[in-house]
Order: C-alpha cells, then structure tokens, then sequence
C-alpha cells in the first residue's frame, strides 16, 4: 500500500471493502465486526486507516493461474464453414429439426394451449359482464402463433434431411 498519509480514493475503499467481505464469508470476521469496519471503510481518509482495518487478517492466497483453453479454429478450417456454434452448444451430430425436436414441439404446444386458454377465458368473462358477445380478439393471439406450430410441426415430419444443408444452412428434401 502506498505511503499511510496519502488520501484513499473510492476504488481503494471499494478494494478494501471486498476484502473484509472475502475475510467475512471465509469466518475470520462476524457480521457485527464486518458491519464495523465496512463503515470504518467507507469512511477512511487515508491509506494508514484502510490498513489498520486488514491488519490482523492474513493476506489473501495467490490465485491459481487460469488454464489455457484450446485456440478456436479458424474460421475456414473446416470447409469454409463455421461450426463453431454447433460444436459450443453440444452438437453431436444429430440434427433434431425443429425446435429441438418433439419434446420442444411439445412444450412449444403446452405453451399455445395455456395461453389459449387463458386468452379465450378472458374473453369469454367480458362478453359475459358486458351482456353482449364481444369481438373475438383472441383469435388474433392464438391463430398466428397455432399457424407458426402446425407448419413447425408438419416441416419436422418424414421426408426431411434432419441436417443443415453444407452451403445453404437450411435443411433439404431427400432426393
């Protein structure tokens, strides 16, 4: 630390106060002592009043050097194509299509079916406290999106390369 009589800057209360939270959560101080000198923190002036609130904690252990991950490929190391985004996310090889295939469709459906219920529920209770049948809004809610489902559906059936075209990144018909 620099000499004792020079001002402390925010940043230097800040690093101090980090400090006595690491002390605080590994047990070397309670929460009353950490209360205490968290406001002596805060409110030190110098550089000799942030070291008498460290004093009698030990100095924090080195840190392990961080190991060194595998360089990313290039990009064109593999055919002129990225695949990085497969390779990252666990791809394996198997293309599910869809929204990660049936299961996804499923909740994709549970999720339409709730909302449709919900939707047509609110509806149904305001044309019944206005007396009259009201316009039909929900149908603009749950049609476009059931339409989105069915054709998601109907596209992930037999008859579908399940794997991303090499050149074109969308999938294509058998031949």
């Amino acid at each position: 630390m620099p000499e004792s009589h020079l001002r402390a800057s925010d940043a230097d209360r800040a690093a101090v106060a980090d400090v006595l939270g690491g002390h605080m959560s590994a047990g070397r101080l309670t929460v009353a002592e950490y209360d205490e000198r968290l406001a002596r923190a805060y409110a030190a002036r110098t550089y000799g009043e942030l070291a008498e609130l460290t004093a009698d904690l030990p100095a924090p252990a080195p840190t392990a050097p961080a190991q060194e991950t595998a360089p990313a490929p290039a990009p064109g190391a593999c055919g002129g194509q990225d695949w990085s985004r497969y390779w990252a996310h666990g791809w394996s090889g198997g293309w599910t299509g869809g929204w990660a295939g049936s299961t996804g469709l499923r909740a994709a459906w549970a999720s339409w079916l709730t909302t449709a219920v919900i939707v047509v529920g609110i509806w149904a209770l305001s044309s019944a406290a206005s007396g009259d049948l009201l316009y039909p809004w929900p149908v603009w809610v749950i049609g476009p999106w059931g339409v989105v489902l069915l054709a998601q559906s109907l596209g992930a059936g037999p008859g579908r390369d399940r794997q991303p075209a090499l050149h074109g990144g969308a999938p294509h018909r058998d031949r």
